[in-house]
């Protein structure tokens, strides 16, 4: 299979750079779906997958908010994600994983490897307990031509209590990216970007530079913008100029285009698709005039 990069590069320079997120939140389900149960998101994750095919490349489930549902949430999920799959879309799956050894082989079984339960096209994963533990994602990504996404420096309140702490000189978050620099180069595709992406947040544009200087070579998750605050020029801040554009990751919006104004209130599940659709339309709009596409 060809480098999780390089179909990544491809899609965002058809598709533009947005990525939809899937989170069926609780209790915003509608219920022309079926509400907030299994089936309903089910049913609402598979029509959102319609509506995004074609208009976005990348899509990222959140597995939380199918494991809340258990077994029949996970069900969902997998059926969502295959779906997102037959349509063409490549899957990031929003797990956060992260441990030692067997288990986190138990990880990449159920994620990356083929086939398997949830096969997705990147994981993401927490390298709080080191490199150990991102190790055998590297691994099976190289032995399957997936991704790992990394998180570096995130766009939640809470993300600077421990990743902005001063590590001999330097914040840890930039740390961290410094130890992952040969994994990072592992990863690199025909286009010269690694699929060891990092998690950069759309609120801290100051740190998603300095991780470009930091890792010139890999692509970025961007997460935080829309719901969130933050707009496209922040959003792209850690983008580069190739030609006339900017490029280097994706941008993620989730609750924008999950739950954008009046979908609640849709009559029909044609008239929720409209709505949707017009949400992703302008999300994706807005981007790639950021990025001069």
């Amino acid at each position: 299979m060809r480098a999780f990069a390089d179909r990544l590069i491809e899609a965002t320079e058809e598709h533009g750079p947005l990525c939809v997120g899937i989170d069926p939140h609780a209790g915003r389900i509608p219920a022309l779906f079926g509400g907030d149960t299994a089936e309903g998101i089910e049913r609402w994750g598979e029509a959102l997958v319609e509506v995004a095919a074609g208009k976005t490349g990348v899509v990222k489930p959140q597995i939380a908010f199918f494991e809340r549902h258990g077994w029949a949430g996970l069900r969902a999920l997998e059926r969502i994600v295959a779906g997102a799959r037959d349509a063409g879309l490549l899957v990031l799956m929003d797990a956060k994983r992260g441990d030692i050894g067997s288990t986190a082989e138990g990880y990449t079984a159920a994620f990356l490897k083929e086939p398997s339960p949830f096969t997705c096209d990147a994981l993401t994963v927490n390298p709080y307990m080191g490199l150990d533990t991102i190790e055998p994602h590297v691994k099976a990504a190289e032995q399957c031509g997936k991704g790992v996404v990394v998180l570096a420096r995130t766009s939640n309140p809470g993300s600077a209590d421990f990743q902005s702490r001063d590590m001999e000189g330097a914040p840890l978050f930039e740390r961290v990216v410094e130890a992952l620099s040969p994994m990072i180069e592992r990863l690199k595709g025909e286009s010269g970007w690694s699929g060891l992406m990092l998690v950069t947040g759309a609120t801290g544009p100051d740190e998603a530079r300095r991780l470009r200087e930091l890792a010139p070579d890999a692509l970025f998750l961007v997460p935080g913008y829309g719901a969130q605050g933050a707009g496209a020029k922040q959003a792209l801040a850690g983008f580069v100029p190739r030609g006339n554009r900017l490029v280097g990751g994706i941008v993620n919006a989730s609750r924008s285009l999950n739950f954008p104004d009046g979908a609640d209130k849709a009559g029909s599940i044609a008239e929720w698709k409209e709505i949707v659709g017009a949400a992703i339309d302008d999300a994706r709009a807005d981007l790639m005039a950021a990025a001069g596409l």
